[in-house]
């Protein structure tokens, strides 16, 4: 027996665009999800870099003072929800500041304070981390609704393809990590 879309898990998990699923915003789009529950769901979209914004733009708006050794991260499109406010995906071994950091599973966290930011600006920050402005939102049902009409595969979230530096390879490569050939995908869903 199959799990319905319902029933299904997606805490810690990568949901792939399928072509042709109607929201330019979300078109190609690899998003990490950091909550799923009966409530709704959140997630970051980890492979569109915010064609506006630089790290380090963001941190002089902040008035951060960076170390100039810092080793700065990506700036990402989260998501169309918020845009304005910043989320770090991360790896987990950053929890200094474990009270606003959102743990998904063994091998991820997301902190959205400026601590975190400010630890990044002096080389304190997580061993991997990326940068989401905005987030990827959906009310009750929303989310498995989408994945019930095509619009969306799962599969699991591996560090290297998360954190990974080519967010152009990053669709392909989700896809691929399932055995899935993208150019043999279709824009039309069928059901058996």
């Amino acid at each position: 027996m199959s799990e319905s879309a319902e029933s299904i898990d997606l805490n810690g998990k990568l949901l792939i665009a399928m072509p042709g699923m109607g929201d330019p915003r979300f078109d190609h789009s690899v998003v990490f999800m950091c909550s799923h529950s009966d409530e709704g769901a959140m997630g970051l979209i980890v492979n569109k870099p915010a064609r506006d914004l630089e790290f380090t733009d963001l941190l002089k708006q902040l008035n951060i003072v960076p170390d100039p050794d810092m080793r700065p991260i990506r700036v990402h499109f989260g998501g169309p929800v918020e845009y304005g406010r910043g989320f770090v995906l991360h790896s987990s071994e950053y929890n200094r500041t474990s009270d606003s950091t959102l743990f998904v599973g063994s091998d991820y966290g997301m902190t959205g304070t400026l601590d975190i930011l400010e630890d990044i600006s002096q080389g304190l920050g997580p061993n991997k981390s990326l940068l989401a402005m905005g987030y990827s939102g959906w009310g009750p049902g929303q989310l498995e609704g989408e994945i019930a009409r095509n619009g969306w595969l799962i599969c699991d979230a591996e560090p290297e393809l998360v954190f990974g530096k080519d967010d152009n390879r990053k669709w392909q490569a989700a896809l691929e990590s399932m055995g899935i050939n993208p150019l043999l995908l279709s824009a039309e869903g069928g059901s058996a």
